[in-house]
């Protein structure tokens, strides 16, 4: 019941995140909005869930993971409620930003919860099925969107999220276990240096390739020359964050997480596997409409091979990774992944079977090997008490790759062979993310088991 509780939370997330752009076109209609302020609807809520996720993963550990999950739905759910009832552009604006905080918590708080909840020799299989879900909640966004949108108006998108908010929160209440509050002072400087140093890159990485798109020089200049200096902030906020940390008496990333070989490695490791697919999804769909003449909707249903086999596979190798261990997928994933780049790239001239659907059949293969054994290695790197900030960094590490895999791929989609390079540039980062996983050594907390833990 409570990983139940937890996929109902994480899904009105990941629903929310690919519902809302199909509706776009008829909520630009009806407000009369300009496409910059349609843009923001879906870039507020982005750039917030980058910039406060670690700080929702070290709030669950301080205040308590199922309280702090409870806590998010609540405020996901009347965020969006206040996003249905929108008069305006900006006050939609606001909501998203709202639902952006909310989803913070939500996401690194449902994780920490599951990893408390079930022994370390579980927990890959259950956070296979949370995978799962979270995979098929995603693909199905489009659709349900597209429906509802089309039956009963753009504010229906919105509207799905209250009921599932309820019924998490009453889940909750009901099964969730006791928690022993942790004698630790939350760092509100240290939070407010690094979420603002956070939302600078990601703003900077999410504007990267607009300029390109600029058809006056001087704006484009202008663009650039922001981009270039909002981004030197966000790395100076970055190491201001540093230096406050190493003085501060209660740290909201304790120094040892650093000294954490293991979670240090797989950190990275995730940072290089989720900017490849990153390239790719940014890459992919220009392909299939521009070149292939598909439709928008022939081109989503092109992604179904990775979503499904993601969706229906992560709670089975989450159950072998329990059994013969994680190290060995952690390799494989990525390493299936890099080859499915690479027959992409390859198979750019190919027939739509042979050079899109099998090698995304084989992305969702390797991503169903790799995302539950590497989220649940991640959790059992560091103690219990820090559980809650080990996802926080993890998915916050997995939203930056998705902001510079994007930038990236904008940047090589100028050139004639843009997409074979971008791809190219993918399969070296999976690679890469394979190499790091190979030479990070396994938790320790996964070898010797935890203190009292049968």
């Amino acid at each position: 019941m409570v990983l139940t509780a937890c996929v109902l939370a994480s899904s009105m997330a990941f629903i929310d995140g690919t519902a809302l752009p199909v509706a776009l076109p008829r909520l630009r209609a009806d407000f009369g909005a300009d496409l910059a302020s349609v843009q923001w609807v879906l870039n507020a809520y982005m750039l917030t869930l980058a910039s406060l996720t670690l700080i929702g993963g070290a709030l669950a550990d301080v205040y308590g993971k199922a309280r702090m999950l409870a806590l998010g739905c609540v405020l996901f759910g009347l965020a969006s409620a206040g996003c249905a009832l929108a008069p305006s552009p900006a006050w939609l604006i606001i909501g998203r930003v709202a639902q952006g905080a909310a989803a913070a918590i939500v996401t690194p708080a449902s994780l920490a919860l599951i990893g408390a909840t079930y022994p370390r020799a579980e927990r890959n299989r259950a956070i296979g099925i949370w995978a799962a879900a979270s995979a098929l909640t995603t693909a199905g966004g489009p659709v349900l969107g597209g429906w509802l949108t089309e039956t009963f108006g753009w504010p229906s998108v919105f509207w799905i999220n209250p009921p599932v908010a309820l019924v998490a929160v009453g889940v909750l209440l009901v099964f969730a276990p006791k928690e022993r509050p942790i004698q630790r002072q939350f760092d509100l400087i240290g939070a407010a240096i690094l979420a603002s140093a956070l939302g600078a890159l990601a703003w900077a990485l999410s504007q990267i390739g607009r300029s390109q798109a600029s058809a006056a020089a001087d704006a484009s200049a202008r663009t650039t020359t922001a981009i270039i200096v909002v981004a030197g902030l966000g790395i100076a906020g970055l190491i201001a964050y540093a230096i406050w940390e190493r003085g501060s008496a209660h740290p909201m990333t304790p120094p040892r997480l650093l000294e954490n070989r293991a979670f240090l490695g797989l950190n990275v490791a995730t940072l290089m596997v989720y900017a490849g697919i990153s390239i790719m999804f940014f890459l992919l769909p220009f392909d299939l409409v521009d070149r292939r003449a598909l439709s928008s909707t022939d081109a989503g249903l092109a992604f179904l091979p990775f979503t499904l086999g993601v969706g229906l596979l992560s709670n089975v190798f989450g159950g072998w990774a329990d059994r013969i261990g994680a190290r060995t997928m952690l390799i494989t994933g990525p390493a299936g992944a890099a080859l499915a780049y690479v027959w992409m790239a390859l198979g750019q001239k190919q027939t739509l079977m042979l050079g899109v659907i099998a090698p995304m059949a084989l992305l969702g293969l390797s991503f169903a090997v790799l995302v539950a054994p590497l989220t649940a290695s991640v959790m059992s790197s560091v103690d219990k008490t820090d559980e809650g900030l080990a996802s926080g960094v993890n998915n916050a590490a997995s939203r930056i790759a998705q902001l510079a895999g994007a930038a990236l791929a904008a940047g090589v989609a100028s050139f004639e062979a843009g997409y074979e390079v971008g791809l190219v540039v993918a399969a070296a980062t999976s690679i890469c993310g394979a190499l790091i996983a190979a030479s990070t050594p396994p938790p320790a907390a996964t070898i010797a088991g935890s203190p009292g833990e049968a």
